[in-house]
């Protein structure tokens, strides 16, 4: 609030925007020109436009100079004080002046919220108080009308607000949003008297004795900006204001900071004992690297934009300096950098926040006295058999040289507030980061911590939460080298939602969901079988370290397995133990790829996955690593198709396993699926569902979970009942970011691909397919489709313009060409990658079938162009498997030749791979 407690910019001399005095006799010179503020009025705007942008190119240019975001902010800021100065002066001079100047003809123009505390983005909006006097004339009133009107002229977003004192101390203590922003209040110019004042007043009136009650609505309303952006810090498309680890978050701790000592973040919070030297380093240095961020990011999409985007990221990454190397890309440099800064920002903000706390300046995650869950018992136990102890609920030290006296108590530590349930203390918190040199070769190879940790690994406690607790301490990356490497590693791809670090903790989470029965309604197969496995520990082991190897040159897999063969012994695992977890690390993607993109109703799938498990054991605990590490990718890549997918490869191979003696052979598995359809469908005529049932192969009621037989079922017989051989249906779900499209028709050679034309005629792209053809000739096909960005009704309009386009396809009144002429090939997000073309031709996969496997990069219409052009190579298509892998399309094609044969000639497989390696390339126009 105070003067001198406003930013320091001492290191950042105002840019030579424009000379101030020249500026005033020019804009004196127009009006006298024009007589009159109205007709003067364009040629001031015009002025003053051609200032603005010399101005903001000026900064930008500074800013691909030096890539100094706190300068770019602040210059900025101090720009808009010089033109604010300006108008004011010209208003109060030309326009609106006193003829009678009173007490009443005062005011004070006030810079607040984030302009306050002059920093400014390229985009940010513009926060002002006219304050006035008690005795309001119309003259004030006018003044900032007509400074407003100039502002938004030259295209400035203006947050303002003209009032009194008294409404100003009314509205902050009422208001919680005022308050905050009058903490960063500013004199621009006008009556300092005026402003002392309301300084003054809002100190003693509104701050004083409100410390506590601020605390607690800064912290809730920080725990709903979390959650509104997203709960992790480690989202790859981070919101760098508002994220978790963003600017907002500094901002909380600047704003508590100012409220309860009335300085920023700096020498006097230190001298406060609230931070040390070190820390309020840390803030600055991660404020400055998020202002340069920001300032970028809003001068290179030219409006406020807050969300570092796949498309932006690349972009950023090379103005930044980020350039490839070691395995990473530059993008990816640029973003690890950019999560290790959020993870340093919630460090900062957990010892602030826990120091408040026991202040008692806001309320005790837990009770003391008599309602502490801990007993007195427990905390004499600990303080007396331990070097830790228990300081108002939560885990400390007993004394600074606790991890120097012992190292292993750097591990120990996180199993006692495991064990305790206890939050973590601020001052343990510094003395573990203050330790990080401790934890050397001899610490990794000491067998107490070694076993300590497998515990803590394996726990059926909370081994999530836990693992979290180490890595944001910085103990994890050190204790675990490897793990080390991929701490805050993005992977820079649509398919990945988290860095790689936390994608493994939270696998070894969803494990432990799986475990506790948390997910039985759509887990049921996994829910059962992990009661089931002989060993917990090496699938435990395996979910925490099957993706350690990403981020090399070299297959992750095969690198992770290298990893764990020499990691596993070392943390105390048999022989047999660390030879099933490599084992898993290297098959970890097998299952959900063969599930995915193969046939799994083809007898030789099942017997070529069966010689890669080779054991019942390994198949239960592959099933479980792949359902736990699908659903750990992030919200809505986990559905119920995918489910079903893996339990019925896991129901095919298993007898081949357990020698051929099974509870549920494949016979019993179509009879149950069969006898539930039934029970589902028991107010039906018993006729309709004999006739339903008939219709389909066996295949049908393996590959197919049984809500999506009940829609089935009901969709064939409103088109029975309506004497139609054309029908469809469609859902929609936010959470999973999928609409679900059926359809019913005849089938013939290229009615897939009318389909997919359809779809991708309407903007449609297709994240997946699960294809069936019935035994009367019928195919009843489900697309999973991408949801754009509109509400549920936007969804459903636009499935039902799709299934209007392929019954008008299927009646030849329109053609796919035609339709998609004028289409965008490639979604604007997916522009940002890169994914090299691959075809493969493979005759060895199915007894039956050639095999056609494609990759490369999706963009809507493409199922459309390949089944086209297979159509086109005169190949019939048995069957198909599509799956997106967020930018990635992989689809996979079982076909023969028109007479029911494989492709065996080499020169026609080529021929195939050209055409579809051509149409993978590049846009449809191509082949349509």
């Amino acid at each position: 609030m105070a003067q001198d407690s406003r930013t320091d910019t001492s290191r950042f001399p105002p840019p030579p925007y424009f000379d101030t005095q020249e500026l005033r006799h020019t804009l004196t010179a127009l009006f006298n020109t024009h007589g009159n503020a109205a007709e003067a009025r364009p040629a001031v705007i015009e002025r003053l436009k051609f200032l603005v942008k010399a101005a903001r190119g000026t900064a930008r240019l500074q800013l691909e100079a030096d890539g100094n975001g706190r300068r770019c902010a602040t210059g900025l800021a101090r720009f808009q004080d010089e033109l604010v100065r300006l108008l004011y002066d010209y208003t109060v001079t030309h326009v609106y002046r006193a003829t009678n100047p009173s007490d009443a003809e005062r005011m004070a123009v006030i810079a607040t919220g984030g302009y306050g505390r002059e920093m400014l983005a390229p985009g940010s909006d513009i926060d002002l108080l006219f304050l006035l006097p008690y005795k309001q004339t119309p003259w004030g009133e006018s003044v900032a009308e007509y400074m407003l009107y100039l502002l938004w002229d030259l295209g400035f977003k203006v947050g303002h607000a003209t009032r009194t004192v008294d409404q100003c101390l009314k509205l902050a203590l009422a208001d919680t949003t005022i308050r905050t922003s009058l903490l960063d209040m500013w004199l621009i110019h006008g009556d300092a008297q005026l402003y002392a004042e309301l300084e003054q007043r809002f100190r003693d009136e509104v701050i004083r004795g409100s410390e506590r009650a601020f605390i607690d609505a800064k912290m809730a309303e920080r725990s709903e900006r979390h959650r509104r952006a997203g709960e992790s810090r480690y989202r790859v498309e981070p919101n760098i204001k508002d994220g978790k680890g963003g600017l907002r978050d500094l901002h909380t701790l600047h704003w508590l900071s100012k409220y309860l000592l009335g300085h920023e973040v700096g020498p006097q919070t230190v001298a406060k004992g609230i931070f040390t030297k070190e820390e309020a380093a840390t803030f600055r240095k991660c404020e400055d690297f998020l202002w340069t961020v920001r300032c970028f990011l809003h001068f290179y999409t030219g409006r406020p934009e807050e969300l570092l985007s796949f498309e932006i990221q690349p972009v950023l990454a090379q103005k930044l300096g980020y350039r490839d190397k070691a395995g990473l890309r530059g993008v990816e440099r640029f973003m690890k950098h950019y999560f290790l800064v959020a993870k340093d920002v919630g460090d900062l903000t957990t010892i602030l926040c826990s120091a408040l706390e026991i202040q008692q300046m806001k309320s005790s995650p837990v009770f003391d006295g008599i309602f502490n869950p801990l007993s007195w018992m427990t905390r004499r136990q600990i303080r007396e058999k331990t070097d830790f102890r228990i300081d108002n609920g939560r885990m400390n030290i007993a004394d600074p040289d606790v991890f120097k006296r012992d190292p292993v108590n750097l591990i120990r530590f996180f199993a006692q507030a495991e064990n305790t349930n206890t939050f973590l203390h601020p001052n343990a918190i510094r003395q573990l980061r203050h330790s990080h040199r401790l934890i050397d070769d001899k610490l990794r190879q000491d067998p107490e911590a070694n076993r300590i940790f497998l515990k803590l690994l394996t726990g059926h406690v909370n081994p999530e939460a836990t693992l979290r607790r180490m890595n944001d301490a910085g103990v994890l990356g050190r204790f675990i080298p490897e793990f080390g490497r991929v701490v805050a590693m993005m992977q820079f791809n649509m398919y990945h939602h988290y860095t790689v670090d936390e994608h493994l903790i939270r696998t070894v989470g969803m494990l432990t969901d799986i475990e506790r029965g948390g997910s039985s309604g759509d887990l049921p197969l996994s829910t059962e079988l992990i009661k089931t496995i002989q060993n917990r520990r090496v699938l435990f082991v395996a979910a925490f370290l099957h993706d350690i190897g990403k981020g090399r040159i070299e297959d992750h897999s095969i690198i992770g397995a290298e990893i764990a063969k020499k990691l596993c012994p070392r943390l105390g695992l048999t022989p047999a133990e660390t030879d099933t977890v490599v084992w898993l690390i290297e098959q970890h993607l097998t299952m959900s790829n063969i599930a995915q993109s193969r046939d799994i109703t083809d007898p030789k799938t099942v017997r070529d996955f069966a010689d890669i498990v080779q054991s019942p054991e390994r198949l239960k605990l592959l099933l479980l690593l792949t359902v736990a590490d699908i659903r750990a990718v992030g919200p809505g890549v986990w559905n119920g198709w995918k489910g079903q997918l893996l339990r019925t490869l896991y129901a095919e191979t298993e007898p081949l396993l357990s020698g051929g003696h099974t509870q549920a052979p494949r016979g019993t598995l179509v009879a149950d699926a069969q006898a539930a359809l039934r029970a589902a469908l028991s107010d039906w005529p018993q006729a309709d569902v004999d006739r339903f049932i008939d219709r389909h192969y066996p295949e049908y009621w393996l590959r197919t979970e049984p809500k999506r037989q009940l829609d089935h079922a009901r969709l064939l017989r409103r088109a029975e009942q309506e004497g139609k051989t054309f029908a469809a249906s469609h859902t929609t779900n936010a959470f999973t970011a999928i609409t679900e499209l059926t359809v019913f028709a005849p089938n013939h050679p290229r009615l897939l691909a009318h389909f997919a034309g359809a779809c991708a005629a309407n903007g449609a792209n297709i994240a997946g397919a699960h294809i069936t053809t019935t035994r009367d000739g019928f195919a009843l096909d489900t697309f999973l489709l991408a949801r754009g960005q509109g509400e549920d009704e936007d969804e459903l309009r636009r499935a039902r313009r799709i299934e209007e386009t392929i019954e008008r396809l299927l009646r030849g009144e329109t053609w796919v060409a035609q339709l998609l002429a004028n289409r965008r090939p490639v979604p604007p997000r997916v522009e940002a990658f890169t994914v090299p073309p691959e075809v493969f031709v493979n005759n060895a996969l199915s007894d039956v079938f050639t095999v056609i496997e494609v990759a490369g990069r999706d963009r809507t219409g493409l199922l459309y162009e390949l089944t086209t052009g297979l159509s086109d190579l005169s190949l019939d298509i048995a069957s198909a498997h599509i799956t997106t892998f967020g930018e990635k399309a992989v689809d996979v094609f079982y076909v023969t030749d028109l007479t029911n044969k494989k492709i065996e000639s080499e020169t026609r497989q080529d021929a195939i791979k050209d055409r579809l390696t051509k149409i993978l390339e590049g846009p449809a126009s191509q082949t349509l």
